[in-house]
């Protein structure tokens, strides 16, 4: 026999083909079901005999050394929290929350999702927003999303959705993309993940910075008060600057030219001194209105609309250092859900049950043993004292002759503690063993339905435009078909938009859309007021008017914005028309529109003449118009913004009137030397409002 059928035959006999064959636990034993964890009843814990939900989940935490398996690609800061005053003391007892007196030290690990560590910040996907506050009562980590909501109802299927989502095992394709058949086959199939896909295909998935980035806790916690009474809560953070996204042509863009964009972002921010902020705030709930609503609060797949129940503001976290060290403490430090403090507890979410397994079972692998929280990233402030000994990683020399308890010999140390103690919470559990989701948790589509219903017409655009793309990457037609047949339970017109775009027919007949509303899920309501960290890209050449890149420099940066200046044909210095010099930032060759908020032509006609002959120049500013982004020019400026072929009406406007603000386009002629001060107002004005949807971009060829 040739050496290489030797091979074949070898590897023949290790080759698992999934083909054919009835689905079994490692030791063999045919299973039935592998949707539902075991529960005592239909809403109560997860059970720890459940030896089917334990393989599963351990053997997934245990795929991947030594980067996480899922949110491998991250970046994170040091900072802050502080409450505003103690009114949530009547409902929990940890004191991080409650005293306004004390700033508990933090640290916070963005992420996405899907992708390797090598992947780029940019991909369509959920974001990680993990905070692990480093309280005096010990170490809480509150590990959430930038969606509220998640895709799946029981953790025993999250092993299946990240296999769905990940690149097909035949050939590592794609990377970091949720646009393949495996990932939209398995959604066809489970339409409990409805919801979150909506909130994938949004603008959500896309955010213009983590620091315009909202975080939920996703799951309904319950808080515990000092005389033992519980308030289930959802957590939420909602960022000071408010919360913006990139448009997807942007996105691929900005993969290209900086793949680590958000990362970038994040730290520059920190380093110039613009801290990012964002407040935290809760909603509550008492335990005799847990059956109020419409869902399951159980349910990690919804939402507590905030109309029905506001969220309060608790505190403020700001973002105020960044790291020395990736690898020694973003890339080590290790969250968990079930890491909490007296004051907070959980529910029988089985979502959040399955975590609190999953997490610490991963981190003993990916961080080599038992020993990971003393890792400098990973310790409390608060004094630890435990009988846990040896084992790998072990950084502590413990003397004395005990390591267990109770004893004598050690001086019955360490003792049992007696005050600001963690106890659980107590609530009676009983049921029979069974393996079924509670029907509670059956309507799937009533939320994917308020969402769609509360998006501006361009996010409904947008998140029509997404699922064409998506889809249009798969290649199955049966999965194609049955997508758009779970679209049709959510909403008719969503259903018919998408089928046109990909070539098929509409779905006949439809569920009848609720009419019910949330405007606070819209983006367009998010803040616009403030300019702090936009980046502003000012086209330059020789002969520019150097006074006006000037002022827009100062006023800009007094506003908290940046203006880099971009030197066409190289960096360096340009020579102004008054004879003086201009500091260049960048050569605008290396620079792309889609990395800034904006765009800034100055006025000097030998300036002008250079940049409306330069190609890359014009494309420049048509691309960033194409992108909805604030465009301005003064004098000779406005050439080249005529030469991009865009702003008619502001043209025409500003030719007639010396000035024009329209549609996210300042236009207008310096007098005195300088720029009215109409002319940064509206810039300014413009610049914050972030994008200008309304504008019609359809003829733009860039």
């Amino acid at each position: 026999m040739a050496s290489g059928d030797a091979k074949h035959e070898q590897l023949d006999g290790v080759r698992a083909d999934a083909d054919d064959t009835e689905l079994t636990t490692q030791q063999g034993v045919r299973i039935d079901h592998t949707d539902d964890s075991l529960q005592a009843g239909e809403r109560g814990p997860t059970l720890l005999e459940d030896f089917h939900f334990r393989e599963k989940v351990t053997h997934f935490d245990h795929e991947r050394i030594p980067e996480r398996v899922v949110h491998a690609r991250g970046a994170g800061a040091y900072g802050h929290f502080q409450p505003y005053d103690g009114w949530l003391a009547d409902y929990t007892a940890a004191k991080f929350l409650t005293d306004p007196e004390v700033s508990t030290p933090l640290f916070v690990r963005f992420s996405t999702v899907a992708g390797s560590r090598g992947s780029a910040d940019t991909v369509r996907d959920v974001r990680g927003f993990a905070t692990k506050f480093y309280t005096e009562q010990g170490n809480y980590d509150l590990v959430g999303n930038n969606f509220p909501v998640f895709f799946i109802q029981d953790g025993i299927k999250f092993p299946d959705f990240v296999h769905a989502v990940k690149p097909e095992p035949h050939n590592e394709i794609p990377q970091a993309a949720s646009a393949h058949d495996t990932l939209w086959d398995f959604v066809s199939l489970q339409p409990e993940t409805l919801h979150t896909i909506m909130w994938l295909m949004s603008d959500r998935a896309i955010p213009r910075s983590y620091r315009m980035m909202q975080g939920f806790g996703v799951h309904t916690f319950r808080l515990v008060n000092a005389q033992g009474k519980g308030t289930f809560v959802k957590f939420h953070w909602k960022p000071v600057l408010g919360s913006h996204s990139l448009v997807w042509d942007e996105c691929q863009k900005i993969a290209g030219a900086d793949a680590d964009f958000n990362r970038r972002d994040l730290w520059d921010a920190i380093e110039g001194g613009r801290f990012p902020e964002w407040e935290l705030g809760v909603q509550l709930v008492e335990e005799s209105d847990e059956f109020a609503f419409d869902f399951d609060l159980l349910d990690a797949t919804k939402i507590i609309p905030e109309e029905q129940v506001p969220v309060r503001p608790v505190g403020k976290m700001v973002l105020d250092r960044n790291p020395d060290n990736f690898f020694a403490e973003t890339e080590q430090i290790a969250f968990h859900t079930a890491n909490v403090v007296p004051g907070i507890d959980f529910t029988n979410d089985p979502l959040l049950q399955a975590r609190n397994f999953s997490y610490l079972d991963t981190q003993l692998i990916r961080l080599g043993g038992p020993n990971f929280a003393q890792i400098p990233i990973n310790r409390p402030v608060a004094e630890v004292s435990t009988n846990q000994r040896d084992g790998y990683g072990q950084q502590r020399i413990h003397r004395g002759t005990t390591s267990y308890t109770p004893n004598t010999l050690g001086g019955g140390c360490p003792a049992i503690a007696d005050s600001e103690v963690f106890k659980h919470y107590q609530a009676r559990v009983d049921g029979d063993k069974i393996r079924r989701r509670s029907e509670s948790f059956s309507d799937h589509f009533s939320q994917p339905t308020l969402f769609w219903n509360s998006m501006a017409r361009w996010e409904k655009e947008h998140i029509v435009e997404a699922f064409r793309f998506e889809l249009g990457k798969v290649g199955d037609q049966g999965v194609r078909e049955r997508v758009l047949g779970e679209l049709n339970h959510i909403d008719h017109d969503l259903a018919a938009a998408v089928a046109h775009g990909i070539g098929l027919e509409a779905p006949a007949g439809s569920t009848e859309n609720h009419g019910r509303s949330s405007p606070a899920l819209s983006q367009a309501n998010s803040p616009t007021e403030s300019v702090e960290t936009r980046k502003v890209a000012v086209l330059v050449a020789d002969g520019v008017d150097a006074p006006a890149v000037q002022q827009l420099r100062r006023e800009l940066s007094e506003l908290g914005a940046v203006a880099e200046v971009l030197g066409a044909g190289h960096d360096g210095k340009v020579r102004s028309a008054d004879g003086s010099e201009v500091d260049v930032d960048v050569a605008a060759r290396t620079a792309m529109s889609v990395v800034y908020d904006a765009v800034f032509v100055p006025g000097g006609a030998e300036s002008a003449r250079t940049l409306a002959a330069d190609g890359h120049a014009v494309h420049f500013v048509a691309e960033a118009y194409k992108h909805h982004k604030t465009i301005a020019a003064s004098d000779e400026g406005v050439d080249v913004v005529r030469q991009a072929g865009v702003a008619e009406r502001a043209r025409e406007l500003a030719e007639r009137d010396g000035f024009a603000a329209d549609g996210g386009v300042v236009l207008g002629a310096s007098t005195g030397g300088s720029l009215p001060e109409r002319f940064v107002e509206e810039f300014a004005a413009a610049l914050g409002r972030h994008r200008e949807w309304d504008r019609d971009t359809s003829s733009v060829p860039a």
